[in-house]
């Protein structure tokens, strides 16, 4: 798939009602660190968390679909106000599915960030996939964008601040 030029992105992007967000390798950067009572811990960016609380606040709507069962993830949903944390995912399409269904949204109204092979079904599934810098091959070539930044260092910052700035130069071109 072609990557999208600054103007068709912003034009694609305009018009999410629904951001989906893979955890490992997005949020975090990938890596797993283990606890000695053998718990996995994760590593998320705090500028992410704000860019997250930033576009719900401007009326997008935000849902984490993983596979991971991590309790860490759930309390990062909740800490950030994430009402759509789904944890344990194995067809993360049908959830996606379901949920926009629930939400009264089409699939051509989703941005989906992932960055590795059991996300490409849902990347073909949506309207905007999207993917982070050291996503793998495969799926950088499935979707129409792709941050600078690498995932867990602020790339879903980067995404959350590309969707902003669409519907403020969207909502600049419709006042014209």
């Amino acid at each position: 798939m072609p990557l999208l030029d600054r103007p068709a992105l912003l034009d694609r992007l305009a018009g999410i009602g629904l951001l989906s967000l893979d955890v490992d390798g997005v949020q975090t950067d990938g890596g797993l660190y283990y606890a000695e009572d053998g718990s996995e811990l994760r590593r998320f960016h705090v500028h992410d968390g704000q860019g997250i609380k930033q576009v719900m606040a401007a009326g997008v709507a935000v849902a984490f679909v993983t596979a991971s069962t991590t309790p860490a993830i759930g309390h990062r949903a909740a800490r950030l106000g994430v009402a759509h944390a789904f944890l344990g995912v194995p067809d993360k399409e049908a959830a996606l599915a379901g949920l926009c269904q629930t939400l009264g949204l089409g699939l051509d109204r989703v941005a989906h960030v992932g960055d590795d092979v059991n996300d490409l079904g849902l990347l073909r599934l949506v309207g905007c996939p999207l993917t982070v810098a050291n996503a793998r091959p495969e799926v950088r070539d499935a979707c129409l964008y792709v941050t600078t930044t690498p995932g867990g260092a602020g790339a879903v910052r980067e995404i959350c601040d590309l969707i902003l700035n669409a519907r403020t130069e969207t909502t600049r071109r419709d006042v014209r």
